[in-house]
């Protein structure tokens, strides 16, 4: 470990005695400590940016992007890859988050799963990993073992990695080619890491899987025109993005052009080439 690394994110609180606080004065504080967030986020977009577009050359070369995490972590990566199908209609396997303890752990802890140095290579072989993929391990400490087995193991393998941390230096950016670290400062709760550390981390998440999927095509203009229909609040939503972009269509025709083909974009696409 760095003699340069100092764990900011098991720091003491700015602040003491909570619970003596009202609850204006908890969450006013709470919200005074999560301020900071975005500009810490801010601070780290040009590493951010290099790892957007290492991940789009994968993924447009056939390759998919991996999460993998323990706790918060883990499950922040779980939320960020499941939203990626419904928003951007892209295959279930594209995006694909693992997380230490297996999906059981998405709902409760399991206990000593992010120890391991070595499981998180052995969950990656469960998907055929491969040269073609790239790996972003995510650890708000920067010192989980399975996150750091897994990102080391798959340098070994000549596999793309990348991390995403909230402390300097952090052992998890040694073995990244594309490390990212959001230094938030100490939480509100000492070590409570849920807080500004995995507010951080679903910001860059949101950021990396958004760019990307832009970068592949899946936006137009500022829609999401590749969206899954799945309720009745979609189907609308995608009925008006037919309309708001032909500008000659009304209502039914819309709708009957996207029960024909499924999504936004298809229907667009059809209805211009006739």
């Amino acid at each position: 470990m760095s003699s340069n690394f100092i764990r900011i994110t098991e720091s003491d609180s700015n602040y003491n005695h909570i619970e003596n606080f009202s609850t204006t004065e908890i969450l006013h504080n709470i919200n005074t400590e999560d301020k900071k967030v975005a500009h810490a986020v801010e601070a780290v977009i040009p590493t951010i940016e290099t790892l957007v577009d290492a991940v789009a050359v994968k993924l447009l070369h056939g390759g998919r992007l991996f999460y993998i995490g323990a706790g918060t972590s883990g499950r922040l990566g779980l939320v960020d890859a499941s939203e990626c199908p419904p928003t951007f209609g892209v295959p279930n396997d594209l995006v694909i988050g693992v997380i230490a303890g297996g999906h059981q752990a998405m709902f409760q802890a399991v206990e000593n799963a992010e120890d391991n140095m070595e499981q998180a290579w052995k969950d990656l072989l469960d998907y055929n990993i491969s040269n073609l993929d790239l790996v972003v391990g995510i650890a708000a400490s920067g010192t989980t073992p399975y996150v750091i087995g897994g990102l080391q193991t798959c340098r070994q393998h000549q596999i793309t990695t990348g991390s995403i941390s909230c402390n300097l230096n952090s052992p998890v950016s040694a073995h990244a080619d594309f490390p990212i670290e959001v230094v938030v400062g100490p939480e509100f709760i000492t070590g409570s890491t849920r807080m500004k550390s995995g507010t951080a981390q679903k910001m860059v998440l949101n950021m990396i899987s958004t760019a990307v999927m832009v970068k592949l095509g899946r936006i137009k203009g500022n829609k999401m025109v590749n969206m899954q229909l799945t309720n009745q609040k979609l189907f609308d939503r995608g009925v008006k993005m037919i309309m708001d972009e032909l500008n000659t269509i009304d209502a039914t025709t819309a709708a009957a052009l996207l029960s024909t083909h499924g999504s936004v974009k298809k229907s667009i696409e059809a209805y211009q080439s006739k």
